[in-house]
């Protein structure tokens, strides 16, 4: 039974039970101490007369003290339980009145993706869908937070998404995809609402345990995404290894063309320098599309902008470019020998850190609050001793994937103070918290909503081909639109949106070394976008795309 309901139902029993209670006692005082015995009846009437406050009738005055002491018990009883009365039943039928609630369906929606439940993994989905100008409809059980949803501005219906009427009234019939983010068994069951009443659907689950995948996809589902796993995989790639390098995890643009992320070391060549000084498209040919300072994305770069030690860079350029300017940002000491990596946190993101270092030649250790058989050291990430005994102090990266970001940022702290050269890669929860793990010493911080937002738009929204949704910045192939019959330069593409075209499709062919100054784009082309989600849609409301 919902709190809603559950307080009126207790608020009458209370009332019943005082009233009882209340009445045997008055009717037996009656006897007592006045010496005037009475039918319950009369008690009752007495005691109703109490609450209310209407008045005593006949009893009144009463001779004895105790009678007199029961009486204002009971009045100021009485006075209790209307004030209660308010609480619980005018101020949320006031609450309920001046607050707008959820509809119940959403008839004019088309061509929309159904979301099943709030979370904060949809919510960066939602903003996903924002920045494409694609429509959405939330579908949310909880009555009250429905009402919420609606009053911030989300596209909400309240209903059941385990109900087949429920899922069309949010208009199934012409939905492209059902998205479930519940716990695992009811995204199960609303794949199977959705498959029955509508069996040509795409339905996408999310699953916290990834062995359950092939239940939900025996249930209905299309696809299965695990962002933990996902995002496990992503902070592997961050650590330096002996074979890893941050090259292998470009995003392939051409047969020889990458955009990279590079860090700058401390002790590189380029530390302290400003962008205008270190001229990177000079010196190495590349073009810089925007670095990470302290977590927040840049982009374009002003030329006063120093290079400090870990921020991070992304570029675009040929492979051997990228590898000069990969060894120009690297430390001036280089280690030959196997990397010592500590992963800590041995949950689906953890594990999934350990199994993509564990081909890389990388000697691992895990730690873990729980003992288990890939488990090296058992113990708490936030305790020094704790750390120093899985190796931090001499470690070259650390893996933080701990369940709460608490925890995180106390053992980035630490971890930071007992080895400064340590490259930490750490998952956070929840978005608010990624800068305070970068304050902390977080060198690559990505949020668990970010990753499944991202993935979730790339599953969707297949056709707009997003090459990179593991990272802040999205990489996406769309048609020249009004820029057809003009140059970069001449329509001042990054400075007006913030995006940087790094690379144009023509007749089928990818080309990246062009001349922004002199390419005169044709009708048929079309160009390879980087930038934040609301750089791409300024360049799509800038050229009518």
């Amino acid at each position: 039974m919902p709190l809603r309901t559950r307080r009126p139902v207790y608020y009458l029993g209370l009332v019943v039970a005082t009233t009882l209670l209340f009445t045997l006692v008055y009717n037996t005082g009656m006897a007592v101490w006045e010496g005037r015995p009475q039918p319950l009846y009369r008690s009752l009437e007495v005691v109703v007369q109490s609450f209310t406050t209407t008045g005593y009738g006949t009893d009144a005055p009463w001779r004895t003290p105790q009678m007199n002491v029961l009486a204002i018990a009971m009045q100021l009883t009485g006075i209790g339980l209307i004030l209660t009365a308010v609480d619980v039943f005018a101020v949320p039928w006031l609450r309920g009145a001046l607050s707008p609630s959820a509809p119940e369906s959403m008839p004019d929606a088309t061509d929309h993706v159904i979301i099943c439940e709030h979370t904060p993994r949809t919510d960066a989905f939602v903003g996903e869908l924002d920045a494409r100008e694609r429509e959405y409809v939330l579908l949310e059980a909880d009555d009250e937070r429905a009402g919420e949803l609606h009053e911030e501005g989300y596209r909400v219906v309240h209903g059941d998404p385990e109900s087949t009427d429920d899922l069309r009234a949010a208009g199934l019939e012409s939905a492209i995809a059902v998205v479930a983010d519940a716990d695992d068994d009811t995204n199960a069951s609303i794949a199977l609402a959705a498959r029955d009443a509508d069996p040509d659907v795409r339905i996408i689950t999310l699953v916290e345990d990834a062995s359950l995948a092939r239940y939900h996809r025996a249930a209905g589902a299309t696809d299965v995404l695990s962002p933990r796993h996902l995002l496990g995989e992503s902070l592997a790639k961050q650590v330096p290894t002996t074979v890893t390098t941050d090259v292998d995890a470009g995003v392939e643009v051409g047969d020889h063309f990458e955009l990279v992320e590079l860090t700058v070391a401390s002790d590189s060549d380029l530390h302290g320098q400003t962008f205008g000084e270190a001229d990177l498209h000079e010196r190495f040919g590349v073009n810089v599309i925007g670095a990470w300072v302290d977590g927040d994305f840049r982009t374009p770069i002003a030329d006063d902008d120093e290079l400090a030690g870990r921020t991070r860079l992304l570029v675009a350029g040929e492979s051997a470019q990228v590898e000069t300017l990969k060894q120009a940002t690297a430390s001036t000491v280089r280690r030959f020998g196997p990397q010592r990596v500590v992963v800590a946190g041995y949950g689906d993101s953890g594990q999934a850190a350990a199994d993509a270092l564990s081909s890389t030649g990388t000697e691992l250790t895990v730690l873990d609050q729980t003992a288990g058989d890939a488990v090296d050291v058992v113990g708490d990430a936030r305790d020094p001793e704790t750390l120093e005994e899985a190796g931090v102090p001499s470690a070259s990266g650390l893996i933080v994937a701990v369940g709460d970001d608490t925890t995180a940022i106390f053992a980035t702290l630490i971890a930071r103070e007992l080895n400064p050269n340590l490259y930490v890669a750490v998952r956070a929860n929840e978005e608010a918290d990624v800068q305070k793990l970068y304050r902390a010493g977080g060198d690559y911080v990505q949020s668990l909503a970010t990753v499944s937002g991202r993935m979730l738009a790339s599953t969707v929204f297949e056709d707009e081909e997003v090459l990179a949704y593991g990272e802040q910045v999205s990489v996406v192939r769309l048609p020249v639109g009004d820029l057809a019959g003009s140059t970069i330069v001449d329509e001042r593409v990054r400075t007006e949106t913030g995006c940087t075209v790094v690379a144009v499709v023509r007749e089928g062919e990818t080309v990246v070394d062009f001349d922004p100054e002199t390419l005169v784009f044709e009708v048929d082309d079309e160009v390879i976008v980087a930038g934040t989600d609301e750089a791409t849609t300024r360049f799509e409301q800038a050229f009518g795309i």
